[in-house]
């Protein structure tokens, strides 16, 4: 049978950040598939699941939070800034660049995409905000450039799919992880999902 594990995710988040290497890992150990799909997590996943954008989070979380990240950055040995120069910033062009590249090489190449696009924010302080950027980091992931832009109008239908069909199936936050309609949220979750994989 094929293991298929749906990925939600968007670069945006730390948490996918210093899950995302890992997941690759538990997958590849596993021979599970990855289906890679970035969502609109804040403006459209959050206002119908009580979530709240971070600038919007009482003080006592924003200061737990930083707590947390450097605890995880440290077990993951990950580079992470804690307070990176381009956060927040808009993530919706590199969400649909990261459905581009799943659409034109496959998981291999979106997987790729994403975690240069984190890396690019969360460890080498670059605004994914910003086009000749991104431009500049999809080259650098080795995908051709332009194709990969003459394809985003391919994408939009997607991306409002993917959200659309978190919200469905009752996604809160991210990352997050579904095996077999069995629900992981957050990085720190992956574990359990190796469990799951390791026992079907």
């Amino acid at each position: 049978m094929t293991k298929i594990v749906d990925y939600f995710m968007t670069p945006g988040s730390p948490w996918t950040f210093l899950g995302h290497a890992r997941l690759r890992e538990i997958c590849a150990l596993h021979n599970a598939s990855i289906r890679i799909k970035p969502i609109d997590v804040g403006a459209k996943v959050f206002p119908v699941s009580g979530g709240l954008p971070l600038p919007k989070r009482a003080p006592q979380r924003q200061a737990y939070r930083l707590v947390e990240l450097e605890r995880w950055r440290k077990l993951r040995g990950i580079a992470l800034n804690l307070q990176p120069k381009h956060f927040p910033t808009p993530v919706d062009e590199a969400c649909r660049l990261i459905i581009a590249a799943d659409q034109l090489h496959g998981q291999d190449g979106a997987m790729r995409l994403a975690e240069n696009l984190m890396q690019a924010l969360w460890v080498q302080e670059r605004n994914i905000g910003d086009t000749p950027t991104l431009r500049a980091i999809v080259h650098e992931s080795g995908l051709e450039v332009d194709a990969l832009y003459h394809q985003i109008p391919q994408t939009h239908q997607p991306f409002d799919a993917y959200t659309q069909e978190a919200i469905e199936r009752n996604v809160f936050g991210v990352p997050w992880y579904l095996f077999q309609d069995e629900p992981f949220w957050g990085q720190d979750r992956l574990d359990f999902l190796e469990r799951a994989l390791a026992a079907s």
